[in-house]
């Protein structure tokens, strides 16, 4: 009998254990151990925001809440985009370099394992992307345009790419915002916190991808963003240069040996130059040094970038706002938080006319090549090129519960292992099928060794530079890229990370060598896409 009774008891304390156990985890929000494992996931891509642009990188611009990240995340000193808007976002959403009708977009796999999938943003594909990867096929909410618009309602639908929410085409005054005037960066972020709320109150994982459209052109930012900076930039691009050159040392970004490459100017004989304004446009895209403007230029030129400095800092400013809701709700453990930008600045000339200073909703003006020489700091070159001023560009991310933070990392990573990071993170693989479709294997590989602390197998090459006329191949701590469709260029990039010195005559073995690998890389890729 008092064995029996020895038994129930023990039986009955099992019994309460388990209930205390699962107790806990209800009150703490943790309903399902699958989704406990599986960690939130927001994606923000900043546009044509150069390298030195943001302050963990560098910048005098005040990014408080992307510093905030780089101190609680990992900085990728070497990472590599696509050079440019749609190659960039192709490939981060398909992890492939060169896509086909079995290209998935792995916001659609997240989907269908249990992920609420969002979409705030800039959408702009290459063309061979399927329809099947747009957002309005995959994600339960979606506000998007392609590939630029104005940030402010635009006044006279000069250039007015609509607006696209879930699918349908609307007006500024169909979007929701809670700020007025509207612009367009506060915006996305307006309906991005709004559509968290179903996921996160129903404990269900979610990823976000937020596309700012920031700070590509027109030039146009809130006033009292704008005032921030006004005169600051009087000392000139060149003298921004070189302090940021030595911050990015400072910080522990760039080696102490790391050289500043030499004043670019933008020379894409394809883009600016408008025959109907050659008197007015033809200092637009060539570098002069800044004592060499008058007093007047001088003005001019530091409303423009303090413009730019604005936009990049009201991206920041709701950045802060992302972070503090998740702060708010809890679950900023268990959420992994990107930044990265799609390229480097953008030197073209793109003004529309200059009857409007930058800044002003009425206008449609675009950054100076000097200027975005600055933002390219150390390097040369700008978006669109396949040299490291166009395809290198910064990478933070923040995920507590796993990555340590403060972490700068001199390993390197391209924005096609992104998807493949991703689903690791999450635990899930890639399907054999989805849809009825049979994916494209995936061409880029996971950070995650890189983000627990280790050491990645380096990857056999990378490749970036918009078309061929701009290609970047690169293998190693060598890579060869084209100017402008000239010969190939040869750099040691572990000697000479800022492109000074072109090796291609001293060593024209191995810049066959390198394009030799190129052309059977790239036939072995356009053949994956066929299939």
């Amino acid at each position: 009998m008092l064995k029996l009774r020895i038994a129930l008891l023990a039986i009955t304390v099992t019994i309460v254990g388990f209930y205390i156990f699962f107790n806990n985890k209800k009150d703490s929000g943790d309903k399902n151990l699958t989704e406990i494992s599986r960690p939130n996931i927001i994606l923000i891509l900043g546009d044509d925001i150069g390298y030195s642009d943001i302050g963990p990188f560098g910048s005098e611009i005040e990014t408080p809440n992307l510093d905030r990240l780089a101190d609680e995340g990992i900085r990728f000193s070497n990472f590599y985009n696509m050079s440019k808007c749609e190659p960039s976002r192709s490939t981060l959403f398909t992890g492939l370099y060169e896509g086909g009708k079995n290209a998935v977009n792995f916001a659609e796999i997240l989907k269908s394992e249990g992920y609420y999938t969002i979409h705030s943003g800039k959408e702009h594909w290459m063309k061979w992307a399927p329809e099947h990867v747009f957002a309005k096929t995959i994600f339960d909410q979606s506000l998007t345009f392609r590939a630029m618009n104005e940030f402010f309602e635009p006044p006279s639908g000069k250039f007015a790419n609509p607006f696209i929410l879930n699918g349908k085409q609307v007006n500024v005054p169909d979007i929701y915002h809670e700020k007025k005037p509207f612009f367009k960066t506060d915006a996305l972020t307006d309906n991005a916190l709004k559509w968290m709320d179903a996921p996160i109150n129903n404990s269900q994982p979610f990823f976000l991808f937020l596309g700012y459209g920031a700070a590509h052109y027109p030039l146009q930012a809130r006033p009292e963003d704008i005032a921030k900076y006004r005169g600051k930039y009087k000392i000139g691009w060149d003298k921004v240069r070189k302090a940021r050159l030595e911050k990015l040392k400072e910080q522990g970004i760039i080696s102490d040996e790391t050289k500043l490459s030499p004043p670019s100017s933008n020379i894409n004989k394809f883009r600016g130059h408008k025959k109907d304004n050659e008197e007015i446009r033809a200092k637009i895209p060539l570098y002069r040094p800044w004592e060499e403007l008058s007093e007047t230029e001088k003005d001019e030129l530091d409303l423009e970038m303090a413009v730019y400095a604005a936009m990049v800092d009201c991206m920041d400013q709701n950045i802060g706002r992302v972070l503090n809701y998740l702060d708010e709700k809890g679950i900023a453990d268990n959420t992994i938080v990107i930044y990265l930008s799609d390229n480097g600045s953008c030197p073209y000339d793109s003004n529309r006319d200059f009857d409007y200073a930058p800044g002003v909703a009425e206008g449609f003006r675009s950054l100076s090549a000097a200027w975005a020489n600055a933002g390219n700091t150390p390097f040369k070159y700008f978006k669109q090129y396949g040299h490291e001023g166009g395809a290198h560009t910064h990478f933070i991310l923040r995920w507590p519960e796993r990555v340590e933070a403060g972490q700068i990392t001199y390993q390197t990573g391209h924005i096609v292992d992104i998807a493949p990071t991703l689903l690791e993170a999450s635990e899930i693989k890639y399907p054999e099928k989805l849809r009825g479709i049979t994916p494209q294997p995936l061409q880029g590989s996971s950070l995650m060794p890189i983000l627990k602390g280790g050491e990645r197998e380096e990857p056999e090459f990378y490749m970036s530079g918009w078309t061929e006329r701009f290609r970047m191949f690169r293998q190693k701590d060598w890579k060869i890229v084209k100017l402008n469709n000239e010969d190939w260029e040869l750099y040691n990039l572990k000697n000479d990370p800022t492109e000074i010195t072109n090796l291609s005559l001293q060593n024209p073995d191995k810049v066959k060598e390198l394009e030799n690998a190129y052309q059977t890389k790239q036939a072995e890729l356009k053949a994956e896409a066929a299939n």
